[in-house]
């Protein structure tokens, strides 16, 4: 039986061997052991939040891409004030309130 998100252990796979890596590379990188990456890749354990951190680093992709979240669109708000990001973040509200309404 596997227990990581399917997205997940696909990822971490795919995301190696499109890097070039060997996972006795990628361990040597994260300072785990091959068998840690092996047991990532086919599902038998997930890795730590940190090592989620240092994959989506090592990958240069982001974590949501590691765990396999998907969003239409990602909007970088960090420049804006708090009450900016408030703004903001009513106006998505309101819009998603709207397009849900039943009938």
């Amino acid at each position: 039986m596997r227990y990581a998100n399917l997205w997940l252990y696909e990822n971490i796979k795919t995301l190696r061997e499109q890097a070039g890596l060997t996972q006795s590379e990628l361990a040597r990188r994260l300072n785990v052991s091959r068998v840690s990456v092996n047991a990532w890749e086919t599902g038998l354990s997930v890795p730590s939040a940190q090592n989620i951190v240092e994959l989506a680093q090592i990958f240069r992709v982001s974590t949501d891409t590691i765990l396999g979240i998907e969003r239409e669109y990602t909007l970088d708000i960090s420049d804006l004030t708090p009450e900016q990001r408030k703004l903001v973040s009513e106006l998505v509200q309101h819009f998603y309130t709207e397009n849900n309404k039943d009938g």
